[in-house]
């Protein structure tokens, strides 16, 4: 590793701080350019449950499960980075629930199966209670927009370059190498540029010919004015996913994605909402606050791509749904990979060219 190598992050939200943290850390040169502050656009609109539940291959639960435990790691090395180990109480979606404990128990999830008393003295505050459940103690939330200051203040303090409000136009290429990137705030060269910019990937990779195969379905989560404490961790409910922030909010989404905002996000706000209230008991007083509109950057095959870009030396990709769960481990892994050409394992399955096969 040189530790003058000069690595720019395009991009501020939780996988671009978290690389950039990284870097940093190991003796990088770091510049980090958005066009948005902190967070960007996906981070601040995320739900935020770390966790390596239903749904995942088993490859990517143990990129998962590993990352949960680098975030123990990540919080102990940032200061101020708000994680909390909750627990998750899901029972959606229900008729899959008995094959997925089964499935991840045998792979070493925590799995905990609850009846309705159980629940109850899990979420005493839920109106509606399943008969059959799975709690996950070691699941939890980081607060995304925090934990991305957190980080970016962090790296700054190490040496790292934030640059904010600042576009990035065109990645510069020197004879098939990128070398650089133009922006609203003139060029910048560097040794390596990481495009961590989420839904806006796409259109930096373009500048160099790259095409990136990602969607950015839209998510509507709603959050509440802050509140007394009514939930303990996160709730998976059926068609209703839930949780209380740092600050008391309650947010809410019809899955941890959020909601299809449909052709009235307003009307789809106000009965998420609706529904939401009717779910907690003592809530009574609750107001709703206001409601975002996430767009989450989500490769086709609904995995990650991070890795080098094959066929454009100088350039790294890292683009992902589930950003929260998944940015210790792979702000540690990229550094790793950029800096010293040691890519992990965990990683394998999730290199651009599986797209090309």
């Amino acid at each position: 590793m040189s530790a003058a190598k000069h690595v720019i992050v395009v991009g501020a939200g939780i996988i671009g701080a978290s690389i950039a943290w990284h870097l940093a850390k190991a003796g990088a040169k770091v510049t980090i350019v958005a066009d948005s502050g902190a967070g960007g656009v996906a981070t601040p609109n995320s739900f935020a449950w770390i966790n390596a539940s239903w749904g995942n291959p088993e490859p990517y639960f143990r990129l998962r499960t590993r990352s949960m435990a680098e975030w123990t790691r990540l919080a102990q090395d940032v200061p101020g980075i708000p994680l909390e180990w909750c627990g998750g109480l899901c029972w959606d979606p229900p008729a899959e629930l008995e094959a997925y404990a089964v499935e991840h128990s045998a792979w070493g999830y925590g799995i905990e199966r609850v009846d309705r008393v159980g629940a109850a003295g899990i979420e005493p505050n839920l109106t509606v209670l399943p008969d059959f459940a799975l709690h996950v103690a070691e699941e939890g939330i980081a607060e995304p927009v925090a934990t991305t200051q957190a980080l970016l203040a962090d790296a700054g303090l190490r040496g790292a370059r934030v640059m904010t409000d600042t576009t990035v136009i065109a990645l510069i290429q020197t004879n098939g190498r990128i070398t650089g990137v133009d922006t609203s705030s003139g060029r910048i060269v560097a040794d390596e540029v990481v495009i961590a910019a989420g839904a806006g990937s796409p259109a930096v990779a373009a500048t160099a010919g790259l095409k990136l195969p990602i969607e950015t379905p839209p998510g509507l989560i709603v959050h509440s004015c802050p509140y007394e404490k009514l939930l303990n961790g996160v709730v998976i409910g059926e068609r209703l996913h839930m949780r209380q922030t740092a600050e008391g909010r309650i947010i809410a989404g019809s899955d941890f994605g959020g909601a299809d905002p449909g052709m009235d996000a307003e009307a789809t706000a106000r009965e998420l909402f609706a529904a939401m209230k009717s779910m907690l008991r003592g809530a009574d007083r609750l107001e709703p606050d206001f409601h975002t509109v996430g767009y989450r950057p989500t490769p086709v095959d609904g995995f990650p791509i991070i890795g080098r870009a094959q066929g454009v030396s100088g350039l790294y990709v890292a683009v992902m749904h589930s950003g929260i769960t998944l940015a210790p481990a792979v702000g540690l892994f990229a550094a790793r990979e950029i800096l010293d050409d040691a890519r992990d394992p965990l990683l394998d399955p999730y290199g651009l060219t599986r797209f090309a096969q």
